[in-house]
């Protein structure tokens, strides 16, 4: 069976609760759904032309690092002084067309496929180092480093002319700061691929629309976690070597419907709008659409209908645990996650509006009799 129907399936057996009956005898217990919480209306706003929902890193005193890939835009959205302001100022040229962006203690790393290379800078904006693009991982940008320096990389599969060679798990792989080593530390799931005109010369592989895919991180000691669509769950392997699997976490399995159809092509200009017929879609939506870091867990975006008003996440602890569920109501999408704020970010018709909030207090633990 191909990868991309074998995942449906299983997560659709889990919607029935038979996936763990027919695929082990034994494995992660379910997580219970903690009550949900509301998160606040934001009330800190700050706007930028752009086009498409940016990328963004937490940084101290009310700050984040942004990032407009479509817009080649990397700036520091100022809250405190409500003020949006380029990296490294306007006439800057240690970067040409900057795609990604994460923090370390206070310090920026912005990765550039322009120049192919990752550019180091303060919370101030100023440059400090310049990491290269190994040859060695085929041009794979800079994702994260740890406490020790050593920095890891995405390398994905070798995609091939048809994009078969996607069938193949990418990898996260670590280097020392000298790059003169690379140690692969764990395997990804492969993508949800479709045969697109099979039988003819012109047939290729494509991902499906809604699929998803494996997201991960590294903690400052070095361990690394993988948010897995599979059986949405964590994966952690500690600095030692060793894997652990976080419980399978509560989640409805939504259809993906004609409302969420419509709502991914009205994303296209009219005039370059593909047919519906000629993409390939998923059966149902990834359990989580984005993954990210904070000081004490994970928080993951859960996948949300088009016709619902709510997204929901997930707060996670170090094992993978669910601790909180949040609710953010609108068409807000979360991009960061900091000590004791959010940001979260929503087009409009001049651009983008990003948004500051709070992280509410925990709710205070049930009184035992």
């Amino acid at each position: 069976m191909p990868a991309a129907a074998r995942g449906d399936l299983v997560r659709l057996l889990r919607h029935f609760g038979l996936a763990m009956t027919l695929a082990t005898a034994c494995g992660p217990e379910q997580a219970v759904a903690p009550p949900e919480e509301d998160l606040a209306f934001p009330s800190d706003t700050l706007e930028a032309n752009w086009g498409n929902l940016p990328a963004a890193a937490p940084l101290s005193g009310g700050r984040w690092a942004v990032v407009s890939s479509d817009f080649d835009a990397a700036v520091i959205a100022d809250f405190n002084r409500k003020l949006v302001s380029p990296l490294g100022g306007p006439k800057q040229r240690a970067y040409i067309h900057p795609a990604a962006v994460f923090s370390f203690a206070d310090t920026i790393y912005l990765a550039d496929w322009g120049k192919r290379r990752a550019t180091v800078w303060s919370a101030e904006g100023r440059l400090v180092d310049s990491i290269p693009v190994p040859d060695a991982l085929r041009g794979s940008p800079l994702k994260a480093r740890d406490g020790a320096g050593q920095l890891y990389f995405e390398v994905g599969p070798q995609p091939k002319r048809d994009g078969s060679g996607n069938r193949d798990s990418a990898a996260v792989v670590r280097a020392p700061r000298d790059l003169t080593r690379f140690d692969t530390l764990i395997r990804l799931a492969p993508l949800d691929l479709k045969e697109m005109r099979p039988g003819q010369p012109s047939q290729r592989f494509e991902r499906m629309i809604f699929s998803g895919l494996d997201l991960w991180g590294v903690w400052p000691d070095g361990g690394v976690w993988v948010a897995r669509l599979l059986h949405n769950q964590i994966d952690i392997r500690d600095p030692s070597g060793k894997v652990t699997h976080g419980p399978e976490l509560p989640d409805p399995v939504y259809e993906v419907t004609q409302a969420d159809r419509n709502q991914f092509l009205q994303r296209f200009p009219p005039d370059v709008r593909p047919k519906e017929t000629d993409l390939p879609w998923a059966l149902i939506h990834s359990p989580f659409v984005a993954a990210f870091m904070a000081p004490d867990g994970i928080w993951l975006e859960k996948s949300k209908p088009a016709l619902d008003s709510v997204r929901r996440i997930q707060v996670l602890d170090r094992q993978g645990n669910l601790r909180r569920l949040l609710r953010l109501k609108g068409e807000a999408r979360l991009i960061a996650v900091g000590a004791d704020k959010i940001l979260v970010a929503q087009q409009f018709e001049r651009g983008v509006r990003l948004m500051q909030i709070r992280i509410p207090a925990p709710p205070p633990a049930p009184v035992k009799p």
